[in-house]
């Protein structure tokens, strides 16, 4: 392949108007750049006449097999090579390889790997994603804002808050109505949010009537200045099931607060099964099935995510006629544990608040226990279009097939990757599981993602891949790329399947 610069040669067709400028073609962007300077992505550069990718080229390295020693014991008649880590295994990422743009040439490397006695080729590309956007999963019951509520970033909008699961609040963000879709201003935002939190960085944002968000991977939220601790055990309801037996013969009653199921142990299955007496106690709510009541509340920052403070709001009058007694015992707990309070009964049947007995509190805090650390988990979800699947083969739906068909393994930077089923490539990998700062962009603007392409040579070239471009690793490791890529060797990811391996061993179909 030829340098970027002798591409840009000036000619009758294309004058050179730019005197030592080069114009580089890794994006849309099109930049041209004065020697010595990058283009608007930071991420490539002219150095003397030639554009070079300012990051180095990210070079996998992985034990032979598990539990190997990163320096094995020297053998005497093999001395040392100076190297640290055992350089058996390597793998080629797509962290500063370079891009395929604008379409019609092979990606930047195409590697060939032997594993196992099966030879293997990895595409290696970094895709223009504009198409784009992230998952992000915040483990806590409190409220964050209303469903399909606006999420903003410097007060631009860049998402919205979906549908919650157990245990955790979700927001979409990104996507290419706001990448492409809005104003300058929002899609440049978006652009800047999604990078920081692909990378790993705090993000702070806002939600409509909600609350104000510091969001990074791998590290608890933050809700309007908290930070949360732990994410719920579970609804009321199971976490009743899941205690009932620690509270017997401990205490007369049970309610676990929540904002989606608050749940009562003596009318609960739970609580039948174990002989629970009744208590006379009524819940404020709507009743679902016995024990397990709805809308206690409005969703908020309290009890159980709860707009209450005070868990005596959710109470009716006890019944007498139905269990109700003075000296009746009374626990009120939160979800996560965090909120507790004790009760007795007086004479008129009304609870009285009591310093909170010795014999309950080890299962408040084996709920504790049970509640997991909270985190912030952000999940990159990208479509592979014509500029990644070009690279691979001149005949881009072949690889659409290969990849649905599991002939071709997805990887981002060297993490396994979820590929959607139905139509095209639509992946998603967590963040968390790449190397530090593998994403960039351009400022069309889009993320810039790596993602590499592994099965086996005989498949590959029936695909009608690039076999001219084939290369070892050793050549690369060697030679570099056409953006004259410096190279970083760093270990793999902690916990990631090595990709060619994970490959070799895939079941044929």
């Amino acid at each position: 392949m030829s340098e970027l610069s002798e591409r840009f040669e000036p000619s009758p067709e294309r004058p050179d108007t730019t005197g030592e400028k080069v114009r580089c073609d890794a994006c849309p962007v099109m930049c041209y750049i004065a020697d010595g300077r990058t283009g608007a992505c930071d991420r490539y550069g002219n150095v003397g006449g030639k554009i070079v990718r300012t990051d180095p080229l990210t070079i996998l390295h992985h034990a032979a097999e598990e539990g190997t020693p990163l320096v094995p014991f020297l053998d005497p008649e093999e001395p040392w090579d100076g190297e640290l880590v055992n350089t058996g295994r390597r793998f080629v990422s797509a962290i500063g390889a370079g891009t395929t743009y604008p379409d019609y040439k092979p990606a930047p490397f195409i590697v060939s790997q032997e594993v196992e006695g099966v030879d293997l080729v990895t595409v290696v590309t970094e895709g223009i994603f504009s198409y784009c956007g992230v998952k992000v999963k915040i483990d806590t019951d409190r409220h964050i804002g209303p469903e399909t509520a606006t999420v903003r970033a410097n007060g631009e909008p860049v998402g919205h808050v979906t549908t919650a699961e157990y245990g955790s609040q979700m927001l979409s963000l990104g996507g290419v109505r706001h990448l492409t879709g809005g104003s300058k201003a929002e899609g440049r935002v978006t652009c800047d949010t999604l990078l920081a939190l692909c990378n790993r960085q705090p993000v702070e944002l806002t939600i409509d009537d909600g609350a104000m968000l510091v969001v990074e991977a791998g590290k608890a939220p933050v809700i309007d200045g908290r930070q949360e601790q732990r994410m719920r055990v579970g609804c009321g309801s199971a976490t009743i099931g899941m205690f009932a037996t620690q509270w017997r013969d401990l205490v007369d009653e049970v309610v676990v607060v929540d904002d989606h199921i608050t749940g009562v142990v003596s009318e609960h299955q739970a609580g039948k099964v174990l002989g629970w007496p009744d208590t006379g106690i009524k819940i404020i709510g709507r009743r679902s099935t016995p024990g397990r009541y709805f809308k206690v509340s409005e969703p908020g920052l309290g009890w159980g995510g709860t707009t209450i403070a005070d868990p005596l709001e959710i109470l009716g009058p006890f019944n007498a006629n139905k269990g109700a007694r003075p000296g009746l015992s009374l626990l009120m707990v939160s979800t996560t544990g965090e909120q507790f309070a004790y009760y007795e009964l007086d004479q008129d049947l009304k609870p009285v608040a009591k310093p909170f007995p010795d014999r309950l509190k080890k299962s408040v805090d084996l709920i504790e226990d049970n509640c997991e650390p909270a985190l912030c988990t952000v999940l990159f979800m990208g479509g592979a279009g014509g500029s990644l699947r070009a690279g691979v083969t001149e005949n881009p739906v072949n690889l659409t097939r290969s990849v649905q068909g599991l002939n071709t393994y997805v990887t981002c930077g060297g993490a396994p990757v979820y590929v959607w089923p139905g139509g095209g490539i639509t992946i998603m990998v967590d963040v968390t599981r790449m190397p530090q700062n593998a994403f960039g962009y351009v400022p069309t603007p889009a993320l810039v993602a790596p993602v590499e392409f592994t099965l086996r040579r005989d498949d590959y070239l029936r695909l009608g891949g690039y076999a001219e471009e084939i290369r070892s690793v050793d050549d690369i490791a060697a030679r570099g790329g056409a953006y004259h890529n410096p190279r970083r060797d760093r270990p793999a990811p902690g916990g990631n399947p090595w990709p060619p391996l994970r490959q070799r061993r895939r079941e044929r179909p």
